[in-house]
């Protein structure tokens, strides 16, 4: 048979990739790479019909990505671009040029038909986030607070400036790699390159790792840090301070700080959000006749009135007297919430007060009538 009729032989293209034939540039790569996954030479391993797949995907990208590849091949079918679909055919050109922009973050290849990329160099990586636990007065999340912490972490090698190598020495290349960082071997119809295990795709390797540092390039060290702690936070509150967490690698950024609050307890107040509870013994006589009180505040004391025949669990509010909103909305209130309290032990003079209380009270009581209520529903 002739050439035309191996081309016969061949799938679509659109067919191939799983796409429709108005299928955006997006849309192939998307097909492509979820076939590439699936089929990729590492991932099946002896498996010649995933490497036949393998290929014939590789074959139908490079066709439909290129814009003038694929007007041919709209066309003309497979006639059109005939020796398109190898290395160096059709229109010129590696057809797998950007393929590794494609693969290259997914199996860490980087240059995986060993096209186009140049070999990868130390990079700075940002330095990891730290946690601070850090407890607090009642007081403290109630109105604020400037205070000091001491925070152990990872800080850039002052000797080295960071570098890992002995000042006066520098990294030299990996001579595994070449500096290239990465180590390629043939596998069937492809060249697949690897980070090289020696420098783990640096491309260098430091000879004379510097003696403080021992070659890491950072130094663990305390830190006395200042900081300001808003009026109104609360349990489980979160501080975030940018830059104060470990160096990076390499040179790298600093991560942040998270400092996060726990709130110690108060004897006398209860907090629910930016409110304030408490409750105020009091004795039966100043509840029943009424009287002026000082009640406790976290700024002082506070004069409220009790009216005369207060009854138990009731409740009073002091507005604004409670917690500052930590995003600015005003201030919350403090309930106050009354609890009568009876003495264990009677003096005589106070037993026969009561007494006479109880006889006064006598003639303005209906005990009889509520026992009869009682009785007609229980029998």
């Amino acid at each position: 048979m002739g050439e035309g009729d191996s081309d016969l032989s061949k799938r679509d293209y659109y067919e191939v990739l799983g796409v429709d034939r108005k299928a955006t540039q997006q849309a192939l790569k998307a097909a492509y790479r979820k076939l590439a996954i699936k089929y990729h030479p590492d991932k099946n391993p002896g498996d010649k019909q995933a490497e036949e797949r393998f290929k014939e995907a590789a074959e139908a990208y490079s066709v439909l990505i290129d814009p003038q590849k694929r007007t041919q091949y709209d066309r003309f079918g497979h006639a059109g671009v005939s020796g398109a679909g190898g290395p160096g055919g059709g229109f010129g050109g590696d057809p797998f040029a950007d393929f590794s922009d494609i693969l290259g973050d997914l199996f860490g290849f980087g240059d995986i038909f060993g096209g186009g990329r140049s070999g990868r160099r130390t990079r700075a990586r940002r330095g990891a986030d730290l946690r601070y636990d850090f407890r607090i007065s009642f007081e403290d999340a109630v109105f604020g607070a400037t205070t000091k912490i001491k925070i152990p972490r990872q800080e850039t090698c002052g000797s080295c400036n960071g570098s890992g190598a002995e000042p006066g020495t520098g990294p030299v290349a990996c001579a595994a790699c070449q500096g290239q960082g990465q180590q390629r071997y043939q596998q069937g119809f492809f060249t697949i390159s690897r980070t090289c295990p020696q420098c783990q795709g640096s491309g260098q390797i430091i000879k004379n790792p510097c003696r403080r540092c021992r070659g890491s390039g950072r130094v663990q060290r305390e830190k006395v840090l200042e900081i300001k702690i808003p009026p109104g936070v609360d349990q489980g509150s979160k501080l975030r301070i940018v830059g104060e967490g470990e160096a990076g690698p390499n040179k790298g950024p600093s991560g942040d700080l998270y400092v996060v609050l726990s709130v110690e307890e108060h004897p006398f107040f209860r907090r629910d959000q930016n409110d304030l509870h408490c409750e105020l013994p009091v004795s039966f006589v100043q509840a029943a006749l009424g009287t002026e009180l000082m009640v406790p505040t976290l700024e002082g004391t506070e004069k409220m009135r009790l009216p005369e025949g207060t009854q138990p669990g009731t409740v009073f509010r002091l507005r604004g007297r409670g917690v500052m909103s930590p995003r600015g909305h005003g201030r919350g209130d403090q309930f106050v919430k009354i609890k009568i309290t009876f003495p264990k032990r009677l003096s005589r003079e106070q037993r026969e007060l009561l007494l006479q209380l109880d006889t006064l009270e006598k003639s303005s009581r209906d005990n009889e009538g509520f026992f009869g209520k009682v009785k007609e529903v229980f029998g």
